[in-house]
């Protein structure tokens, strides 16, 4: 039980795709985590330098299976082809929780620099609960009347956040002293654990590599587009991460940085005077909110490929006037409200620490089942999965299944234990729509009888 095809409709062209990547990975999280790998001091430098390379193999996988199979859905298109209906399921169902509970954490970040003018939404968790949902909903509109008009949001957003981030990591050098990088691990754990503690959080920053294959359908020249926007979106983004992490950590104490909110515009008020930090904190907004708008792009495209295939509410796969999947987009939204709701009362650092890991978990499950999918395509389908670079090929898919293990077990018991909660909490919708299936073709049977 399928859809056809979308109707045509103006596509995202390279530049557009990069910056999807780009925007969505460079988010919120950029923006939040020093202040969260504060507690881990130095040894979270390390954990950014693994959680760069285990994205690099990530983007590599994507890349690979994007220029080979072009199709709406991504992680979840690929691990269908692989490995059957279950497993696409599956990813379909986690890459989606992982999407809208994502949203949540990047309107919490957007809400809390956007208090580095407006104090009261640090004091009122109503406000700042109610001006997130806005976001939330005005992007949502605007990504109903279509991808092209989200896209152009994305391009524009990506480059203003980018000026004050680059202009921090080259002015860091000039603030670093050998002290700010002491103690290397001040945390209780050993420092293997703090590093795997810290790098759980980093991988956060980095979800989103595979933004350019999940609307494939929707962008220019797929099979030369989707794999140049992954790879380049990384190394921007990694390099970004890195080094503006460096300058925070040279500017703030760890002792302020613990409890800062927005410590980017802390760190640019220190090295240059509270004009770079108001200059950051606007860059830091523009940041959020771009990353707001490209995950709400994606938040029905998922649903969209598989109801398409049948493993989604068909419900899912009805698409607005403007050929985009509205019906996943509103009820994404709504369920997104329904979390922020839950949840107001959390301080802010508190609710966005616990949000992305439980997001992270959710999307390395899928990213684990697209790294697999390509060593098994690669043994099916030798057709699209061969060549000379078939063993290079294998090897980073290897190495990027084991990275997202360890990420994995890096999340910690209870984000592991809550997260398997809502993967297996999909099951019975899958067994609803099998059972579904089975009585429209006994009923088109008897009809034909």
């Amino acid at each position: 039980m399928s859809i056809t095809s979308l109707s045509p409709r103006r596509k995202l062209g390279p530049w557009m795709a990069t910056a999807l990547v780009v925007g969505n990975m460079i988010g919120s999280g950029v923006f939040l985590l020093p202040a969260s790998l504060a507690a881990f001091g130095s040894a979270s430098l390390v954990a950014w330098a693994l959680t760069a390379t285990g994205a690099l193999l990530l983007a590599l996988v994507f890349a690979r299976l994007g220029r080979a199979y072009p199709r709406t859905g991504g992680p979840y298109a690929y691990a269908r082809r692989a490995f059957g209906d279950f497993i696409g399921f599956q990813t379909a169902w986690g890459y989606w929780i992982a999407v809208w509970v994502g949203n949540a954490a990047i309107a919490v970040a957007f809400v809390s620099y956007l208090g580095y003018f407006w104090p009261a939404l640090g004091d009122t968790a109503l406000l700042a609960a109610g001006v997130a949902l806005a976001a939330i909903w005005l992007l949502t509109a605007v990504n109903v009347r279509g991808v092209r008009q989200g896209g152009w949001i994305q391009a524009v957003t990506t480059v203003a956040k980018l000026l004050p981030l680059v202009a921090l990591a080259v002015a860091a050098p000039f603030f670093i002293d050998a002290g700010d990088f002491t103690p290397f691990n001040p945390s209780d754990q050993s420092a293997f654990g703090a590093v795997t503690a810290a790098a759980s959080l980093t991988l956060w920053a980095f979800i989103g590599i595979e933004s350019a294959t999940v609307p494939a359908e929707d962008v220019e020249n797929p099979e030369r587009t989707i794999p140049r926007a992954t790879v380049a979106g990384a190394i921007v983004t990694a390099a970004v991460y890195i080094l503006g992490t460096v300058a925070v950590f040279a500017a703030v104490p760890r002792q302020v940085l613990v409890d800062s909110t927005a410590p980017f515009a802390d760190a640019a008020a220190i090295m240059f005077g509270g004009w770079a930090g108001t200059v950051v904190a606007i860059g830091a907004i523009v940041s959020a909110f771009g990353a707001l708008n490209g995950w709400i792009l994606l938040q029905g495209q998922v649903p969209l490929a598989a109801a398409r295939d049948g493993l989604f509410p068909q419900v899912f796969a009805k698409v607005s006037r403007w050929g985009t999947p509205a019906v996943g987009l509103v009820v994404s939204s709504v369920l997104v409200t329904g979390l922020m709701l839950l949840n107001y009362n959390a301080g802010l650092v508190e609710q966005f620490n616990f949000v992305i890991l439980l997001a992270t978990l959710t999307t390395l499950i899928p990213y684990a089942y697209a790294a697999a999918a390509q060593l098994m395509l690669m043994l099916t389908d030798r057709e699209r999965l061969s060549g000379r670079r078939l063993a290079f090929d294998g090897t980073i898919a290897a190495l990027a299944f084991a990275y997202t293990l360890w990420t994995i077990a890096g999340a910690g018991y209870e984000v592991v234990y809550k997260g398997t909660l809502l993967l297996l909490a999909g099951i019975p919708v899958y067994v609803w729509l099998k059972r579904r299936d089975r009585h429209d073709v006994a009923g088109i049977t008897r009809k034909a009888a």
